[in-house]
């Protein structure tokens, strides 16, 4: 599969990793699984790993992402996001839905690395 993810309940964070050729239906699918998770908190992190995926979003499905991450609002607070793309394409379309997203998390920023992603996360977690 595509997009798969685990939860971690008890440090309110969810690790994300798309692979290979991703769809935007692929995408809003785990979003939609993502709130209706029974072990999924009311409250979490995302470290999103996009390393090993060999397609990129373009800007309408960026948008249309923004989009259902409002609706997810709903139900899951969703704090601070690091995200891996060691392409360059996709570190560019990533850097766009930063900046589309920020409204959405307390904090957002895309990494080259995972070393550097999990660093930040653990740095922020630790502020208020």
């Amino acid at each position: 599969m595509p997009v798969t993810y685990a939860i971690d309940p008890d440090a309110r964070m969810v690790r994300t990793r798309c692979a290979g050729k991703v769809t935007l239906p692929e995408v809003l699918d785990h979003l939609q699984q993502l709130r209706d998770d029974p072990v999924c908190p009311d409250r979490l992190d995302v470290l999103l790993d996009l390393s090993d995926a060999d397609t990129w979003p373009d800007r309408t499905q960026l948008q249309t992402v923004t989009y259902e991450l409002a609706q997810v609002r709903g139900k899951l607070r969703l704090d601070l996001c690091a995200v891996i793309a060691t392409r360059d394409v996709i570190f560019g379309m990533l850097r766009m839905f930063e900046a589309m997203t920020q409204d959405y998390f307390r904090d957002i920023q895309v990494f080259r690395t995972a070393a550097d992603a999990e660093t930040w996360l653990e740095a922020r977690r630790l502020l208020p």
